[in-house]
């Protein structure tokens, strides 16, 4: 049987760690370990862990280095055929391990899976951060099954097929352990928010798959460390998909892309502003500055990439997302 850890990094979430545990130790796979990796915690998450959860392994990690390079410390660390990276305010169930351990058996093209992820505090709607499955539209946007933007769907099965997609949520990520090491693991530059898509769009730029697996289930608080209004999560995930693009985009397509990236990035500030929000707004503005005036550390950060398949992968919505949501009104999956 294949060996899988379940990692989890923790920064001052003891509340979580409290609450959620339980049903990670209650997890139903013999060949299994679980790590907490702390960044530093200045609560009493290792404490309380060592005195109620004796069985979980600790990583005890000298700095807070953000969710990128907290993982990639940590996982240097452990061994095991399979990691699972998740968060501490994620509830499981206990059979989600072994319906992920069997679909990558049965197809060695698989490199990464994510559960399906529904809403904690409503459990049958799906949760932002990776409903059942992600995509990007040609512009970079993200988005899953189950959510486009703001708009959550409500879970009545509709996804439950387990199929490929172009990226597996960060907060419940199951991913072969050797390729994670010969990618090089997530790219710290990031720190946080994004960092799991590049990762997914490296893989498939590699030849592999990620697929999501909705027999398995997690229930996702969401916004456990940084709520998603939060104008500092604003900044990154706005330079950061820029990043993305840069990294991973073909040659052919590299300058069409990012300019109409930022011209939408653009009028998503502007619509901010006028809203009199003018938080998300600076922060979008100095997403860009930051991405502008440090291009050319990015653009270091480019792998030799095949124009004629990179980008093509099936799971990229051709069009542009924010047109067909904003003036359209697709605000459903099955609706693209």
């Amino acid at each position: 049987m294949k060996s899988v850890a379940i990692v989890i990094l923790n920064y001052n979430t003891q509340k979580f760690l409290a609450e959620f545990l339980p049903s990670v130790c209650a997890t139903n796979y013999d060949n299994l370990k679980i790590v907490l990796a702390d960044n530093a915690s200045d609560d009493a998450s290792i404490v309380y862990t060592r005195q109620h959860f004796p069985q979980v392994e600790i990583i005890a990690l000298e700095k807070n280095h953000g969710f990128t390079g907290g993982y990639n410390r940590a996982l240097k660390q452990v061994q095991a055929d399979y990691y699972v990276l998740l968060n501490s305010d994620v509830k499981v169930d206990p059979n989600w391990i072994q319906p992920m351990v069997d679909l990558v058996e049965k197809n060695h093209m698989i490199a990464a899976i994510q559960p399906k992820l529904l809403d904690y505090h409503s459990i049958d709607k799906f949760e932002y951060a990776g409903g059942s499955g992600g995509y990007i539209d040609k512009y970079g946007y993200p988005y899953c099954r189950g959510r486009l933007f703001d708009t959550i769907e409500t879970d009545k099965g509709q996804y439950n097929d387990a199929r490929q997609v172009f990226w597996a949520t960060g907060a419940a990520l199951f991913i072969k352990a050797d390729l994670y090491h010969s990618l090089g693991g997530l790219d710290e530059d990031f720190f946080a928010h994004m960092e799991e898509i590049d990762l997914c769009w490296r893989l498939q730029n590699e030849g592999h798959l990620v697929w999501v697996c909705p027999q398995s289930v997690v229930y996702h608080v969401g916004g456990g460390t940084m709520h998603k209004s939060n104008p500092k999560k604003t900044y990154l995930n706005f330079r950061n998909g820029l990043i993305l693009l840069l990294k991973n985009l073909p040659s052919n397509q590299l300058f069409p892309v990012i300019m109409m990236r930022l011209i939408l990035d653009h009028i998503a500030a502007y619509r901010f502003l006028f809203k009199g929000n003018t938080c998300e707004f600076k922060a979008i503005a100095k997403a860009h500055f930051h991405f502008i005036f440090q291009i050319g550390k990015w653009w270091k950060k480019r792998q030799v990439i095949n124009d004629n398949k990179a980008y093509y992968h099936a799971e990229v919505y051709r069009k542009s997302l924010v047109w067909a949501y904003f003036k359209k009104g697709k605000k459903v999956f099955s609706s693209l």
